[in-house]
């Protein structure tokens, strides 16, 4: 599936292909922490058909529990969280940050990873009250 996307400050747009059915939400501490959030949602990407059409990312390394270096992409104006991908000179897949994706309504995660480190209260979520806008 072909998918595009943009930083908040619109610096930054891409586009690249993703498969539907490698769509999901992940738990880790990691994403907790670089999203401000309780996880992310990822879309998975062969380096390769990522194509940038604007702007200019910029690369933070970050090494994860297993050891190996990790790349997060991100916009150098705005700081908006674009992609992960393997450190330099590793081959691998990138994961997309779907809420930067035009397309993030329709690629429903299939999986979730890194549960032992989700939020407790994240089952409690639909008992809540639902506001459809913030006011004021």
């Amino acid at each position: 599936m072909k998918v595009d996307g943009a930083c908040l400050c619109g610096e930054v747009s891409f586009e690249a292909e993703v498969d539907p059915r490698l769509v999901f939400v992940c738990h880790c501490t990691d994403c907790q922490t670089h999203s401000g959030s309780a996880f992310r949602t990822i879309a998975v990407s062969e380096r390769d058909t990522f194509r940038l059409l604007s702007g200019e990312v910029r690369e933070y390394l970050k090494r994860a529990e297993s050891g190996a270096q990790r790349a997060l992409g991100f916009c150098p104006s705005c700081g908006t969280a674009l992609y992960g991908g393997p450190g330099p000179g590793e081959r691998g897949p990138l994961s997309l940050r779907t809420g930067v994706l035009q397309q993030r309504g329709s690629l429903r995660p299939v999986a979730q990873l890194w549960c032992r480190s989700a939020q407790g209260w994240l089952d409690e979520l639909g008992t809540l009250p639902r506001v459809d806008e913030q006011s004021g």
